[in-house]
């Protein structure tokens, strides 16, 4: 196993320049992406006195369109910290089944009120509304330090080995000297790139239209997938409206950008003929939000005294809205494994490779069963005008079961063990 940092990192001046730095700051870690991932190993870390450094490209939280899924296995993580009542006290709406409909029947894809869990759900509640209190109950320990506003733009090497970052905000540049770097900076990871980290990656056969609609009070709870004629709408219940994913083939998107806003809003109301009125809400393209779906992971996840975890480490489909829950618990996992080497000062190589050890299989087991469902599901829906009818395998209750187990509770279980 080789030990050394890529060679533009520790070899190439113009990879750590000499900037006039506004000041220089020490901690035990250093996490780079305020998201689930960052936020949650934060304040896992915090609570065990670590002194640790989040680090936050924006100024606030709030993005439109971010995954808004809380499943039973966060939950769950949420109660073993004593924070699950008070979260659950935010304003949410609960998912208790995914089903697919067609024209001509409707099938249970994934019933969770069946499984084994205090929260036999999915929680809908914005991820802005979720970071907020993660944050807040991290500022409670004073060994916690969050900057917003802070655009990493370098890692530091020395001697082969990551010693922190350097970023831009406030007025110049900083720079952040740590024992340990975490990079949960999201599916366009600033540090991934940095590190020449190598992927692996599919091609999933879509893309993704996110838009929004009134939900009214006759239309049904929870979350669905509509199927017509070639075409495929997802939509979840936010509670006074719907979040749609209208589902495109991949590199789809300009035919339908050109086709014009009317083609769309029609072939919506062609898969959910209740629309008919309220897709007249929808009258600029302004309001949509393109999402090219993609799916990958790294080779491996760390280089010496750098980790990266979440969507840096594996971009993951949207297929069951998995990434958040996965990615959380990555965190979880590598608070378990690092709090003690971080104590003491000396974190090793091997304790980095123990974290992927531990998340590589769960992650690399949803990966194939979101490709399996793109496959067999999604795909020959979008590539042919016949009418859908769903496999055989929804009907089975044995393997209906699967997919409810594989999205609400992972592969493995996680628990916090500090």
């Amino acid at each position: 196993m080789t030990t050394d940092v890529p060679k533009n990192l520790s070899q190439d001046p113009s990879i750590n320049p000499v900037h006039e730095i506004v000041d220089v700051q020490s901690t035990d870690c250093c996490i780079v992406g305020g998201g689930p991932a960052g936020a949650v190993l934060a304040l896992l870390l915090a609570r065990q006195g670590i002194s640790v450094m989040l680090l936050e490209a924006h100024k606030d939280f709030d993005r439109d369109f971010r995954g808004d899924t809380i499943h039973p296995s966060v939950m769950e993580i949420m109660e073993e910290l004593g924070l699950s009542d008070r979260l659950q006290g935010l304003p949410h709406t609960k998912m208790r089944q995914i089903s697919i409909q067609t024209p001509q029947d409707t099938v249970t894809f994934a019933d969770f009120s069946h499984l084994k869990t205090h929260y036999p759900y999915i929680t809908m509640l914005p991820q802005v509304k979720f970071l907020e209190f993660i944050t807040q109950e991290a500022q409670k320990y004073p060994s916690f330090h969050l900057v917003m506003g802070a655009n990493v733009q370098e890692l530091i090497a020395e001697n082969g080995v990551i010693q922190g970052v350097r970023y831009r905000g406030g007025g110049g540049w900083h720079e952040i000297r740590a024992i340990l770097t975490v990079g949960a900076d999201g599916r366009h990871s600033r540090l991934r790139h940095l590190g020449e980290f190598e992927s692996i990656e599919t091609s999933p056969p879509m893309d993704i239209l996110w838009f929004r609609l009134p939900h009214q009070p006759e239309d049904p709870e929870g979350g669905m997938g509509r199927f017509g004629q070639g075409k495929l709408i997802a939509m979840l219940d936010r509670g006074d409206e719907w979040q749609l994913a209208y589902i495109i083939p991949k590199g789809g998107y300009q035919q339908l950008r050109s086709a014009g806003l009317e083609e769309l809003k029609k072939s919506v109301v062609e898969v959910v003929p209740e629309f008919q009125q309220r897709i007249q809400n929808l009258d600029d393209w302004s309001q949509i939000a393109f999402l090219s779906v993609e799916s990958s992971r790294v080779k491996r996840w760390y280089h010496p005294g750098l980790l990266l975890i979440g969507d840096a480490a594996h971009i993951m489909s949207p297929v069951g809205g998995v990434g958040i829950n996965y990615a959380i618990q990555d965190a979880v996992v590598a608070a378990n494994v690092l709090s003690k080497p971080l104590k003491n000062r000396q974190v090793q190589l091997s304790d980095l490779a123990k974290v992927q050890r531990q998340r590589e299989l769960p992650t690399r087991i949803i990966q194939a069963f979101q490709t399996f469902i793109q496959k067999r599901v999604l795909a020959p829906v979008l590539t042919s005008n016949r009418t859908f009818v769903p496999p055989a395998f929804l009907r089975l209750p044995i393997l209906r079961d699967l997919p409810a187990r594989l999205i609400a509770l992972g592969v493995f279980p996680v628990h916090v063990k500090a």
